[in-house]
């Protein structure tokens, strides 16, 4: 249950990645970029590790 933070921020990157390359959704897109970089950082402050 701890990596799921890490899940949901991969799922979230790969996202972002296919709509900025693949679809013209406008400035919306950068929202799940912005998402998963708070996912990751909220992860890094509680002092856990990564993998």
């Amino acid at each position: 249950m701890g990596n799921l933070l890490y899940i949901i921020a991969i799922i979230l990157i790969i996202a972002w990645a296919v709509g900025f390359i693949g679809y013209s959704a406008g400035g919306i897109i950068h929202v799940l970029l912005v998402i998963a970089v708070i996912a990751i950082i909220i992860k890094l402050l509680q002092g856990r590790r990564i993998f």
